[in-house]
């Protein structure tokens, strides 16, 4: 976002009428919008203005619930922000490690920072980028107590603050759409996240496939998984990390939140035969290498060397697992597959795969479905074949 865009937006009249154009419902025809609000006396900067934000509320309800209703975005900042429910965890490990004053250093348009504010400590939110912070002040606005600074988060005099949230790893500003960097190009770079973490209390966000080998011995890593998709690694240093934890795999979805915690990485269980279930396990029980320990405590094994299926007799209940029945076990060849779905009258079919070198959509095409029933196929592994497993949830 530009500063004449800023400028356009931080209109009252402008903000009024994104509250309007925001709301369930209204008709998503851009240019007939674009027209009407032309019409109203609006000019083109601010009739895009308001059409933009109004679009992105409508998509921030995703990461935000109802508070989106009142915030300000731009593209970049929406994807790179935290969903509000995972934040609010991260701001809960701060107040129970007894932190009053928390700096976010790489703050974006404030989310995290919205989420510590709102436990009720106090936040010094840092941003290089002008336009987005001023964004994220007006995103803060209920926390009369939360500062924004504009600055470079390395330059920052940490001396009045208790712990710090750093989110290196994104730092795209404007409109477009997010890119992720290498580490060697991560702001605040990693050196200064040790420097950090030394002094302080630390949490750092980073991509969920973050080099693991990077990983400082001492930390806590953390991967979460928000409604089925692994949305960052959390490294908890100088503190804030559990006693004797070093690996965890957080899952939240509807059902509520589940952890699975080890010292380290855990060793896999040996290969077993198939069994009338198998089981996908949740993303981040696999980047955190815990496949072992649940396998275990669920009466599972793998499918087969290296693959991240687990297999067993009968259901096993876990949140981190989501089960499939095993309808059929065949061959990986096209023409058994074609011919079972077929007699089976599988006309919808979704295709998964580990372990195997496949592209589901031509694959899909080439089967020629046909039929009312629907079905999985899990095409993988064993221990000394490929195969398809046909299947239902």
């Amino acid at each position: 976002m530009e500063r004449s865009e800023l400028e356009a937006l931080l209109d009252a009249r402008v903000l009024s009428a994104v509250d309007a154009e925001a709301r369930p419902g209204t008709p998503d025809d851009v240019l007939a919008r674009s027209t009407a609000l032309r019409r109203e006396g609006f000019s083109p900067e601010q009739a895009a203005a308001i059409l933009t934000q109004a679009a992105l509320r409508r998509r921030a309800r995703a990461k935000f619930g109802e508070f989106a209703d009142r915030m300000l975005f731009t593209r970049a900042g929406l994807e790179q922000a935290t969903r509000l429910d995972v934040a609010a965890r991260h701001a809960a490990r701060f107040r129970a490690a007894g932190a009053a004053v928390v700096a976010d250093l790489g703050c974006g348009i404030g989310g995290d920072a919205l989420a510590i504010a709102a436990v009720g400590l106090r936040v010094l939110a840092v941003e290089r980028d002008e336009v987005t912070a001023v964004l994220a002040q007006y995103n803060l606005t209920p926390f009369p107590e939360a500062e924004v600074l504009v600055e470079d988060a390395e330059a920052v005099d940490l001396g009045t603050v208790d712990a710090a949230w750093i989110d290196p790893a994104r730092r795209t500003a404007g409109h477009a759409d997010t890119k992720r960097v290498a580490a060697a190009a991560y702001s605040p770079s990693l050196d200064f996240v040790d420097r950090t973490a030394d002094r302080l209390p630390t949490g750092v966000k980073l991509s969920p496939a973050h080099d693991r080998a990077t990983v400082p011995p001492e930390a806590e890593a953390q991967w979460v998984s928000d409604r089925g998709e692994v949305v960052e690694l959390v490294l908890w240093r100088g503190g804030l990390q559990r006693e004797g934890v070093r690996r965890a795999a957080l899952v939240s979805g509807p059902a509520g939140t589940a952890e699975l915690t080890a010292g380290g990485d855990t060793a896999d269980e040996p290969v077993g035969a198939l069994g009338d279930h198998v089981f996908e396990p949740d993303g981040a029980v696999i980047r955190a290498r815990l496949l072992g320990d649940l396998a275990r405590t669920t009466g599972t094994h793998p499918v087969g060397p290296g693959i991240a299926y687990l297999s067993g007799d009968g259901l096993a209940s876990s949140p981190f697992l989501t089960p499939f029945a095993v309808d059929a076990v065949l061959p990986f060849d096209p023409q058994r597959i074609r011919k079972e779905l077929r007699a089976r009258g599988v006309g919808r079919l979704e295709i998964k795969k580990r372990g195997v070198d496949l592209d589901p959509a031509a694959f899909r095409r080439g089967l020629a479905l046909r039929g009312d029933e629907e079905a999985v196929l899990i095409v993988t592994r064993t221990a000394d074949r490929r195969v398809a497993l046909v299947c239902h949830r």
